[in-house]
């Protein structure tokens, strides 16, 4: 069974089909967030370090930290946070840019087996990263476009994820620590992009085996109650082979649509999660504990 193992120096987190949904949180991304780019290029990091401790106490398992921002020394600002966040929180890191330089300054200052976010299906990108990443000891996400650019066929772009996955093997980066993302469409410009992820979901998961990631909030751009949408979203796709996700953790319908995707899966066992985080107020572990006993004596019971 295909697992990506990350870790921090204290703690490692295991992608894969027989664990729980891996959820990556995405808020340490000064993208279209003026007052986090300002404060990063002036060395304040008092953002970054709320939208860690924020993140990791709503339940994320592992943080995205990005750091592109224009004209600024990118290399710089990501070593500093990926410094500062590591020094907060124990939760394994993906290092997040398309700066080689910046990914090389994150790698070389980081502490564990890091997520490096990302390699794409051009020769120049998987020549540059690759070998990084093997350097390393890394593992690597796949974003399955080229320089054709990304194709609106499911099948072209799991095309482009194996050429990706058999170039790292060259380079010695197993299987294991290639996780593909299919890129996902906004539902809102594209009617079939839902149905396009699960196709290649299923692709990845049976045929090449892989782990696979997205940027979860795309399916939902441009459209209202976009946190309704995401949740469903996530589920479906966690049902389809989806392994983890770079998403905002603070959104309780999202958490709760990965929640009940890990009960439904078989991840969650005696729906601990579950009753955890939907627990009646007033009530109590041991009532969780009981009733979980319960459901099982019924299961053995005789009919």
């Amino acid at each position: 069974m295909t697992r990506t193992v990350l870790s921090s120096p204290t703690k490692e987190v295991a992608i894969g089909f027989d664990q729980p949904f891996c959820i990556i949180g995405e808020r340490i991304n000064p993208t279209g967030r003026k007052k986090l780019a300002e404060q990063m290029r002036a060395g304040d990091y008092s953002m970054v370090e709320a939208d860690a401790l924020a993140q990791v106490a709503a339940g994320a398992m592992m943080l995205d930290v990005n750091a592109g921002i224009p004209l600024a020394d990118e290399p710089r600002i990501l070593a500093e946070s990926i410094e500062l966040v590591q020094s907060l929180v124990d939760v394994p890191l993906s290092i997040d840019s398309s700066i080689i330089d910046a990914l090389e300054r994150g790698l070389s200052v980081y502490q564990g087996k890091p997520l490096v976010n990302s390699v794409t299906g051009e020769e120049e990108s998987m020549e540059r990263v690759l070998p990084l990443v093997a350097k390393h000891g890394a593992a690597v996400v796949a974003i399955s476009n080229d320089e054709t650019g990304i194709s609106t066929d499911p099948d072209v772009r799991y095309a482009v994820a194996k050429k990706i996955v058999e170039r790292a093997a060259d380079h010695g980066i197993p299987r294991d620590d290639v996780v593909v993302d299919p890129l996902v469409m906004p539902i809102g410009a594209m009617g079939d992009a839902g149905q396009q992820a699960f196709r290649i979901l299923r692709r990845l998961r049976e045929e090449l085996k892989v782990n696979t990631t997205c940027g979860a909030s795309n399916i939902s751009f441009g459209l209202p109650n976009r946190h309704a949408v995401n949740a469903h979203f996530l589920s479906m796709a966690a049902c389809a082979g989806m392994t983890s996700a770079i998403m905002n953790p603070l959104h309780k319908e999202e958490m709760d649509g990965i929640r009940a995707a890990n009960m439904l899966n078989g991840v969650d066992p005696d729906c601990r999660a579950w009753l955890a985080a939907n627990r009646e107020p007033g009530s109590a572990d041991g009532d969780d504990r009981r009733a979980a006993r319960e459901q099982r004596r019924r299961r053995r019971a005789p009919g």
